[in-house]
């Protein structure tokens, strides 16, 4: 009975070792912007800054074009579409 035991801890730890390596690696694509969206959409959430407990900044890329909003607990706000990213860095 020790030795069922033992096994099933075992196999218990090994499964919780790769769930957990499967999402740090999610994560780390994330954050090392490796992760792509799918060709096709045209919706696409970029970078979140959080400003307070409840408002944060958020960039929104739609048809290719770039939205900055702000977005509350209660409300959503189109603070301005960006200029696009120009190729050259000065």
């Amino acid at each position: 009975m020790s030795a069922l035991i033992q096994t099933v801890a075992m196999a218990g730890a090994a499964l919780a070792a790769v769930l957990g390596m499967v999402v740090l690696a999610g994560r780390g694509a994330r954050v090392l912007r490796l992760a792509q969206p799918a060709a096709g959409r045209r919706l696409v959430l970029g970078e979140t800054l959080p400003l307070d407990r409840t408002r944060r900044l958020q960039v929104v890329s739609c048809d290719g074009r770039e939205l900055l909003l702000l977005i509350g607990s209660s409300s959503e706000q189109v603070v301005s579409w960006l200029p696009p990213a120009s190729g050259t860095s000065s």
